[in-house]
């Protein structure tokens, strides 16, 4: 299982900057990560927590994160609550604390060392950090950084951490210079590391980051994202003009305009605006105000509101509502009873946000409101425009230049919106819209995807994507053999190639024995990356596409220099100079895919000389077809160079439905070599570029082979785990026995109707032009071939088909073309491949009565019919030879 360590410097189990984590963590969840997080309480010292253990923090965060923390951080000497408190306030602070800082190095070191342990434990793969560059805690950070260097270059990983700060220290409290003075020099500074990927929240967070630390090349912008969902009441009033549950429970008539306003009640967030507000709007609508935060946070400041709305005449219409759970919906569940912002917001006609002017980083309430399509009113805090205004959101905004209260303008536009339903909704609508191209969830995905890439090696000029679902037996020999690629003159240079293992949900050792021949094997790069839908085509195009994108990301000095995605199997062995021969093939031919020749070893055979005989005619039948069409690919060995991959839009997952459920289906390898062949691409055979296939495939699979179910039914086409679970005594025809005559013959039957149509007949129905060809016509023969182009011709007219790439076009008029030709085909083969080859299977029972003249017209009532999948059936999937 791939893992995600998340780390929060915030020190609370819900917070702004945890629920962000959360809601970047469903993004790495999605990918198949095991998401960790560590609340922090080992870090800040001002939340009272340190070092207490989790109690139901859990409850409050969805089921799929696991709290965590480093362990054995309690046993460092010195290392505790006072300890951090000390150095924050004079190392930090006051600049001065110089006896602190040996002390400092020595728990960072000692830090450091436990975090790495905790990482190797779980076999972290990506971390995101957020907030830790606010110098709280200096020693955990430098701590930090010294772990992510040691883990980074062990497991050669890229930029596998993600550092996010959601303030920093222009934006955290400055009026009262709890972190010292620019360019602040105790505190611990983002630093360029090959491991780390700083974010900021919009761009004048960056560019004050960059003038902080002018170097700084690793740091890009994530905006702050939200559900955007239309909040509705879950019980909304009823007819008779009470009020809802809502409303009733926090005593709001059910008329009532109401404002929302949701925060720390502290003093910064400068609540007493929004009560005035309420009192200056009295003589026009009866306004409430619904305040939701923490009253125990700061209790004078909660105590000096209450008095004012007193004061003012509008206590009755303040409500303090106590904390609710988090906009997002799977945050907070401990408070499931309960109401959450999202419910609040659904009750509201208007949002607040009257905060202080140099407090606030991004105003995350004004994109909840935004999201909830709730219209809102806001104060010109410092960075309203940068992540609000400047997009063209619009809202009533006080303008803190004309004083620190509402002024009368403002409390007009206010009004105007209270009153006037429509313009509300007019204005609710467009935010809503605007919202979800600049903050959705989308947006965020796609940020993170290209952030996640870790970098690819200048010379490197191949990806070997290896698809991967518990191999743990076989994976060792599979990857020892790509360890082990030679050249010409020794061993392959291990910078030409790179090894992408695509992890499919393995639930055995699989990952950890990756990560290990990793560590063990430094100098060949090996990326684990997840696929969490199962299906081994999924797992080859996350894989291709993993590599694809990062090697187009790279600035190569040679521009014309190819590079090539390559396909490997887990359960198939590659010959030393595999690598090498594919690439050299494709360099001098400039083919768009290369195809690897694929073997059995006789010895897995030894006593079983008739289904090796039915073996051998399929491989010597392919071998000549594709030597002569380029063949097409196997998911087992071939190469596709990028540009190539990425013009006929990657590999396609298509879905089919079995037993009521839809699947993927299997043969992706091959729907995309038709893709790149009907793109007017070349397909070249490499028969230097071998591939042993595992002999488990036939063996567990030969009652399949021998009727024709090999991959499926009905034109159904999956494939099945075919591993053996638990030792069994061999069947009659099994692993250890031979197959009798009967048997090898419909085995070899179904493999021939299986391998003809595809790779006799398909190569130039999809491209006639082959038909031209020297050493296809003499294969063919000049008759044939005409006779073939011509029909070839009229079935295209007659189906009105313009492009034979998709398989629902492609299958029957290769089907049609078998039963026309089947037996000149078939004496061809004979004639190139050897006699034993044979004649064509016995027809169709429904064909064998068919009046001569009418053979043609009756076949294609057979290839068509939609009904019954009688054609699928009878050229069956039994190729799996």
């Amino acid at each position: 299982m791939t893992v995600l360590w998340g780390i929060s410097f915030d020190a609370t189990p819900i917070s702004g900057v945890v629920v962000e984590f959360v809601k970047t963590a469903r993004h790495f969840r999605e990918q198949g990560y095991q998401v960790h997080l560590d609340l922090g309480y080992d870090i800040k010292a001002d939340k009272n927590a340190f070092f207490r253990p989790y109690r139901d923090e859990a409850a409050q965060l969805p089921h799929w994160i696991r709290l965590d923390r480093v362990e054995g951080l309690g046993e460092i000497p010195g290392y505790d609550q006072q300890f951090v408190s000390d150095v924050l306030r004079e190392c930090v602070q006051e600049g001065a604390g110089e006896h602190l800082l040996t002390r400092v190095d020595a728990a960072a070191r000692a830090i450091s060392e436990r975090i790495v342990e905790t990482w190797e434990r779980l076999d972290v793969s990506a971390v995101l950090v957020e907030n830790g560059t606010l110098p709280e805690n200096i020693t955990y950070t430098m701590a930090l950084h010294s772990a992510i260097e040691r883990y980074g270059r062990r497991h050669r990983l890229g930029r596998f951490v993600l550092w996010r700060d959601h303030d920093l220290m222009w934006q955290s409290e400055p009026g009262i210079g709890k972190y010292g003075t620019f360019p602040y020099p105790s505190t611990v500074a983002p630093v360029n590391s090959p491991y780390i990927r700083y974010i900021a929240l919009h761009e004048e967070a960056r560019r004050r980051t960059l003038e902080w630390v002018p170097g700084l090349e690793n740091i890009e912008v994530l905006p702050n994202t939200f559900t955007h969902a239309p909040a509705v009441p879950r019980h909304a009033a009823g007819s008779d003009g009470q009020p809802s549950a809502f409303r009733r429970d926090f005593g709001i008539p059910a008329g009532a305009p109401l404002i929302a306003r949701f925060t720390r009640i502290i003093p910064q967030k400068r609540i007493d605006r929004d009560i005035h507000l309420v009192a200056r709007l009295a003589d026009r609508a009866d306004v409430h105000l619904f305040v939701a935060g923490d009253t125990g946070e700061s209790p004078e400041e909660h105590a000096g509101l209450v008095r004012l709305a007193d004061s003012l005449g509008v206590g009755d219409r303040v409500v303090f509502g106590g904390p609710l759970a988090p906009h997002e919906a799977d945050i907070g569940a401990a408070r499931a009873d309960g109401y959450s912002v999202r419910d609040l917001l659904a009750h509201a006609d208007l949002a607040s946000f009257l905060t202080s002017y140099d407090y606030e980083s991004y105003g995350n309430p004004i994109g909840e409101a935004i999201a909830s399509r709730v219209p809102y009113l806001t104060t010109r805090y410092q960075l309203y425009d940068t992540v609000y205004g400047d997009k063209g959101f619009r809202a009533p905004v006080m303008e803190l230049t004309d004083g620190d209260l509402p002024t009368q303008s403002f409390v007009d536009s206010v009004a105007e919106l209270i009153l006037d339903e429509r313009k509300r909704e007019e204005m609710a609508d467009f935010n809503h819209g605007l919202g979800k191209q600049h903050f959705g969830a989308d947006r965020a995905g796609e940020v993170l995807g290209e952030l996640l890439l870790p970098p690819m090696g200048e010379r490197t000029r191949m990806s070997v994507v290896l698809p991967v679902y518990n191999e743990a037996d076989n994976l060792p020999a599979v990857l020892n053999s790509l360890w082990q690629q030679r050249g010409p003159d020794g061993p392959l240079d291990k910078s030409l190639y790179e090894v992408v293992l695509v992890d499919n949900n393995s639930t055995d050792e699989t990952v950890r024995i990756a990560r290990r021949f990793a560590a063990d094997h430094p100098e060949l790069a090996l990326h684990v990356v997840p696929e969490p839908e199962q299906g081994v085509a999924c797992a080859r195009k996350t894989g291709m596409d993993f590599a694809s994108r990062r090697s187009a990301r790279r600035e190569l000095a040679d521009a014309e220099q190819r590079f090539y995605l390559v396909s490997a199997d887990a359960d198939c062995r590659v010959d030393e100079r595999w690598l090498w021969e594919l690439m050299t093939a494709m360099e001098s031919g400039k083919a768009a895919i290369g195809v690897c020749d694929y073997y059995y070893e006789a010895e897995h055979f030894a006593g079983r000389p008739r289904l090796w005989d039915a073996i051998q005619r399929t491989l010597r039948c392919r071998a000549v077809t594709f030597a002569l069409f380029g063949g097409f690919p196997d998911g087992k060995g071939f190469a596709v160079e990028r540009d190539a991959y990425e013009k006929v839009g990657g590999i396609e997952i298509f879905y089919q439905l079995q037993n009521g459920r839809f699947v993927n289906h299997l043969s992706d390898d091959w729907d995309f070599g038709i893709l790149v062949r009907g793109s007017g691409e070349d397909i070249t055979y490499v028969p230097a570029s071998r591939v042993e296939i595992n002999p488990r495939r036939v063996n567990h699979a030969i009652d399949e082979v021998i009727t024709g179910r090999a991959y499926g039914s009905d034109g159904i086409i999956v494939m099945r785990d075919i591993r053996v679970q638990e030792p069994a005594e061999p069947a009659e025809g099994g692993p250890s026995g031979d197959l009798t005559e009967q048997q090898a013959q419909q085995a070899w039957e179904f493999s021939i109707k299986d391998f003809t149509p595809k790779n006799t007949i398909l190569p130039v129905l999809l491209t006639p032009s082959l038909l031209d060809d020297r050493a296809v016509i003499e294969f063919f023969g000049a008759s044939l071939a005409e006779r073939l182009r011509r029909r070839i011709a009229e079935i295209k007219d007659e189906m009105r088909v313009v492009d034979f790439t998709p398989i629902h076009s492609y299958k029957t008029p290769s089907y049609r073309l078998y039963f026309e030709f089947a037996d000149e085909i078939f004496a061809r083969l004979r004639a190139t491949v050897g006699e034993d080859i044979g004649h064509p299977p016995p027809l169709p029972e429904c064909l064998r009565d068919v009046p001569e003249e009418r053979f043609t017209e009756f076949v294609r009532y057979f290839c068509e019919d939609r009904e019954s999948g009688e054609a699928h059936n009878y050229f069956g999937n039994g190729g799996v030879f």
